[in-house]
């Protein structure tokens, strides 16, 4: 991966009516990454994005995208970005073809018509070129937004959340054309509450009541957990999540019809546990122990950050 900065961020903040929604995160992003900001919904992820395109202004601190301040250069900087929000407004009453000859307009795109052509065979939207917004799939809407954004060749391109609501087969397609963009050397600078898409991710950011709680590559934010994780499936799953949590003091984690427990040694301690739910009539049906996950560490920060 080229080493050359696209994003640098020192020490920014942005309040609502004295709510801190950014509060003082400091990272960098290099031109040809994907880079990835999770976070559950409130945790200062769209306030961040638009901070970077310059649709909002800090309270303090400094934004630089390609070595230039994104308020002292905000219009040349917004010609070289794309940006899909978390509600992009195509126009339902336009076809698909209407919409991005719109978006060409907007940006000053002129002969955009092989541009154009080459979004929708990317986007595997040609076949639909005649057809109105409105009656697009979910999924098909946001990879028309996606064309959209990209009209103007932009260097960098903010997606806010892109897959949210989007069915299983969507987003797959959404994102093997994430794939196929950034190994065109775009930047792809994007916010995502799926913990199992920022595995995608070169880096990724957690993010957490407006801090930046972890930065890394996936792997090795998997590797600060320095703790053993055992997976249990038993019956009566919240008793049995209360009970370990009581009365050994452990992490416990739910995720569906198993538990995680986060310990110091499975030989030492998952005999603890099986004694405490056998004392409370809990049948184990299986555990094992399992490779920290990404969704283990951010619960596991989370928490640890209050």
């Amino acid at each position: 991966m080229n080493k050359e900065l696209a994003i640098k961020i020192e020490n920014l903040k942005k309040s609502y009516q004295g709510n801190e929604a950014v509060r003082g995160i400091s990272f960098e992003v290099f031109k040809g990454e994907m880079f990835g900001l999770v976070g559950p919904d409130g945790a200062g992820k769209t306030t961040t994005i638009r901070l970077l395109c310059g649709l909002l202004n800090p309270d303090s601190g400094s934004a630089v995208v390609f070595e230039k301040d994104i308020i002292k250069n905000r219009k040349e900087i917004q010609n070289q970005i794309g940006y899909l929000s978390q509600k992009f407004s195509l126009y339902g009453d336009l076809t698909v073809d209407e919409n991005i000859e719109f978006f060409a307009d907007i940006h000053g795109v002129k002969n955009y018509e092989s541009r154009r052509n080459e979004l929708l065979e990317f986007t595997r939207l040609t076949p639909f070129r005649k057809r109105l917004a409105d009656n697009l799939s979910g999924g098909m809407k946001q990879k028309l937004a996606l064309a959209c954004s990209l009209i103007h060749r932009p260097k960098i391109i903010y997606l806010d959340e892109p897959t949210t609501g989007v069915d299983p087969v969507s987003r797959r397609d959404f994102w093997k054309i994430l794939s196929g963009l950034s190994k065109e050397g775009i930047t792809i600078f994007m916010t995502t509450p799926y913990i199992d898409e920022a595995e995608r991710c070169n880096r990724v950011a957690f993010m957490h009541n407006g801090k930046i709680i972890s930065i890394d590559s996936p792997n090795k934010i998997k590797e600060t957990l320095n703790k053993e994780v055992v997976e249990i499936v038993c019956t009566q799953i919240r008793k049995a999540y209360r009970f370990i949590r009581d009365e050994t003091g452990f992490e416990v984690q739910m995720f569906g019809d198993r538990i995680n427990v986060i310990i110091n040694s499975i030989e030492k301690d998952y005999p603890v546990i099986e004694n405490i739910l056998k004392k409370n009539s809990i049948e184990i049906l299986n555990y094992r122990q399992i490779t920290p996950s990404l969704e283990n560490i951010f619960i596991h920060l989370i928490r640890k950050a209050g």
